[in-house]
């Protein structure tokens, strides 16, 4: 067995068995803080290196795909941008959130689409194409729509300017996406091997930062977890529900086939919720970032969920999507 050969394996498995790192971190984190809290101050570069292994999966043709299929992307994107932050107002308001923890519910409405969504798409039978595009779209436009969002949903309650997020979010996602894309653009061209590795090594190491950026954001939060911990919870279990439900739903009565419909499901209740702890933590406070934080843990047990189911029924997709499906892959 190669070298190479072995890291997929080890990818693969640290794949497979994600939310069990991620609930056992996390049970690790409250019951000694202390182990992990130290982890608090590299939140942001980790998230960095997550975004970095995004920038590696893009390819020249992933943007061209954009202008080939522009309504389903803006169907897709459009109710993310929509959907997601009116349902986390709409929960805060309803569950009567405090201030901490209903900053964090916004700035998970108000993230992008999260590389899970791809993951699950592919895994659920839908159109991995378009659900790059969507990714890439909102991943992009993060910076302008995701501060807008919060400032206007919670602008009362922040200290923190328009600016202060746009730049910040420009820093954590846009420039090590860029880099990543760039990094990728030669190696495929000077040295296809290593890119190939790269993408078999990088799935882990998000994988890892994941696990990290979570335990950190659960051992800081402690307290807010023993006091308040089950409305937060309910109000991620219904965010991500609304938002796979509306995703669908949004899908099929705008006329897409069942295979992108399902991937408008995935973009729009998947979320970056990495970047939202990163922000919690930069510019609000440990308690903000738990609901981003219990969300990455949520939409990793519904994703599968919703895919699994999916698969079972693939043969209610489009005989044609199908099709095409095969030919982006």
């Amino acid at each position: 067995m190669s070298a190479l050969d072995t890291v997929r394996r080890a990818s693969d498995f640290a794949n497979k068995y994600f939310v069990v790192w991620v609930l056992a971190a996390s049970g690790a984190a409250l019951a000694v803080p202390s182990g992990f809290t130290w982890i608090g101050p590299y939140i942001t570069p980790l998230l960095g290196v997550i975004m970095l292994g995004m920038g590696l999966t893009l390819r020249p043709e992933d943007f061209r795909r954009l202008a080939a299929r522009p309504r389903d992307v803006a169907i897709g994107t459009l109710t993310q941008w929509l959907v997601m932050p009116a349902a986390a107002y709409g929960l805060t308001v309803a569950l009567s959130l405090p201030t901490e923890l209903a900053v964090g519910v916004i700035l998970v409405g108000a993230a992008p689409g999260g590389t899970a969504s791809n993951v699950m798409t592919f895994l659920g039978k839908g159109d991995v194409a378009l659900s790059v595009a969507i990714t890439t779209v909102t991943t992009l436009a993060a910076p302008v729509v995701m501060p807008a969002w919060v400032v206007f949903l919670a602008g009362e309650q922040l200290s923190v300017t328009f600016a202060e997020m746009f730049t910040s979010i420009v820093q954590i996602v846009i420039v090590p996406v860029g880099a990543g894309f760039a990094l990728r653009y030669v190696l495929d061209r000077k040295a296809p091997n290593v890119a190939e590795a790269g993408l078999d090594v990088f799935p882990a190491v998000s994988v890892v930062a994941i696990v990290a950026i979570v335990a950190a954001v659960v051992g800081l939060s402690k307290s807010t977890i023993l006091t308040a911990g089950a409305a937060a919870v309910v109000a991620v279990v219904a965010h991500n529900g609304i938002g796979l439900g509306a995703g669908y739903g949004v899908g099929r009565l705008t006329g897409m086939s069942e295979d992108r419909a399902r991937t408008c499901a995935f973009e729009v209740g998947l979320q970056n919720s990495g970047l939202a702890v990163a922000l919690a933590t930069a510019f609000f406070s440990p308690a903000a970032a738990l609901p981003p934080a219990l969300f990455s843990v949520w939409h990793n047990v519904s994703g599968p969920a919703l895919a699994s189911y999916f698969a079972r029924n693939e043969s209610t997709a489009a005989p044609e999507s199908v099709g095409a499906r095969a030919s982006d892959d």
